[in-house]
């Protein structure tokens, strides 16, 4: 039995008084900075708006961005579908490239190394590489993966998840058996010292808490900020938007007396600490006037995903095609592509909703690598329907992350992507860039893990094609 989470945050100090966002925001316009993220998965854009997110990392292309002085730039590195070797030397390629371009531009930079709220990822391996190539290795790394949006929130040390009311260790659910990326501890603390394989001590990690942040405030923050040593690890207590607008102030004025910081970042963290307000619902979009019907591509096999899927075929609004992961592994479905191709084109066009959705069972290998490779196999077999398909859908709904940064890189051809704001929270919309497969197109990234059972339906229903 867990506890109520309402009884629970109910019990904390009270949040900090007064509005800080001007502060940060008048702060941080000074500084003309951009905070560049790392993001690991393209859900990281969850509590954007307004700003561009790259799934290229070209010099000439980042030069072009930063000259536009932005206040955010995401880098979509997708490095959690690859394996460990694989992630590091991507984020090293990506790093130098930023430092040329930050060089020629002259731009100044904070760094966020955006990973999952679930705690799934390649920590500290990533945090270490962009540490190394960005010259941040006297930097104190803050750990934050408080994501307030999903109800995943970090109280006495300890990172929880709200399922139906209830605050659920982390360790306790299912992304904690993750073949590739699992753990066994829900203090952050511990967590710091099992996913370094010891390096980082728990006895020595050092933690923000609530009673630092609400009680304390900023100034007990900063204190506590500057007289931590070159490379330690902090972990951040936080349960509110003004909890992290708090460790945001103190993080400035720790900064002001020389301290360097990197941080290992959920979404939330991302546009407080541009001193923006996150989160932007929106109501509409533009409706596309073609008459073809909409087109949803469902990859995550996590078992949140799995509920919403049954929900939103139980209403029985939209055509369907399953593909047999069983069969596509053993090579027997890699002749389907051209059959699935031709069938979702004749139903877009006719103004027909498709759903295109792999099978329910998780099917993983002996080790991590193998379930990488089987991950990918299955990410390769969608990204080809989506090359081969040649109707625009009216919009296109991706779930999971792996498939959604496939699919839009490597299916449609994407450089870049503004993002517009989110359908429900923690759910962000893209418009595709111009030179796309299908030119500004409304791409809705759905993360695996996020909104009740009927959140898919509800964001397809808000959105659909009027045909």
């Amino acid at each position: 039995m867990y506890q109520k989470a309402d009884q629970i945050l109910s019990q904390l100090p009270p949040e900090h008084k007064g509005d800080l966002l001007p502060a940060i925001r008048k702060e941080f316009l000074q500084e003309e900075k951009t905070v560049v993220v790392f993001d690991d998965d393209p859900t990281g854009t969850q509590t954007c708006h307004d700003v561009v997110v790259l799934t290229s990392w070209t010099v000439a292309l980042l030069i072009r961005e930063l000259k536009k002085k932005p206040s955010i730039l995401f880098i979509l590195t997708n490095s959690r579908s690859f394996s460990k070797e694989k992630a590091v030397a991507l984020n090293a390629e990506i790093g130098s490239n930023l430092n040329e371009a930050v060089e020629q531009t002259g731009r100044k930079i904070i760094v966020i190394s955006r990973s999952d709220s679930t705690l799934r990822g390649h920590f500290p391996h990533e945090v270490e590489v962009i540490a190394n190539t960005l010259q941040l290795t006297q930097a104190v790394w803050i750990l934050i993966p408080a994501f307030i949006e999903g109800g995943r929130f970090t109280i006495n040390d300890v990172h929880y998840i709200v399922e139906q009311g209830e605050l659920v260790p982390v360790s306790d659910t299912p992304f904690a058996k993750d073949n590739v990326f699992g753990y066994s501890h829900s203090n952050l603390k511990d967590w710091v010292e099992e996913k370094s394989g010891g390096k980082f001590k728990a006895s020595e990690t050092i933690a923000c808490s609530l009673d630092d942040i609400r009680i304390g405030g900023p100034d007990v923050l900063a204190r506590k900020l500057k007289s931590c040593k070159p490379g330690s690890v902090v972990i951040a207590n936080a349960t509110s938007y003004k909890d992290l607008e708090v460790l945001a102030m103190g993080v400035l004025k720790a900064e002001k007396f020389g301290q360097q910081f990197l941080y290992r970042s959920s979404a939330t963290f991302v546009s407080i600490r541009a001193g923006i307000a996150p989160g932007k619902i929106l109501s509409s979009l533009k409706q596309d006037d073609s008459g073809h019907g909409s087109l949803i591509i469902v990859g995550s096999y996590v078992p949140k995903t799995t509920s919403q899927l049954a929900y939103l075929l139980d209403q029985k609004k939209l055509e369907s095609i399953e593909i047999d992961v069983q069969e596509l592994l053993n090579s027997r479905a890699t002749n389907k592509s051209d059959s699935i191709i031709k069938q979702t084109d004749d139903w877009l066009a006719s103004g027909k909703d498709v759903v295109i959705y792999t099978s329910r069972e998780l099917k993983t290998g002996s080790d991590a690598e193998s379930s990488l490779f089987i991950n990918s196999s299955i990410s390769s077999f969608l990204v080809d329907i989506v090359k081969g398909i040649t109707v625009r859908p009216s919009f296109f709904i991706a779930k999971g992350g792996i498939t959604s940064s496939d699919l839009a890189s490597k299916g449609l051809s994407s450089e870049t992507a503004l993002i517009l704001g989110q359908a429900i929270a923690g759910v962000p919309v893209w418009q595709l860039d111009s030179k796309s497969k299908f030119p500004e197109m409304i791409y809705i990234v759905f993360p695996g893990n996020v909104g009740d059972s009927t959140a898919l339906y509800t964001v397809w229903n808000k959105f659909k094609s009027p045909a």
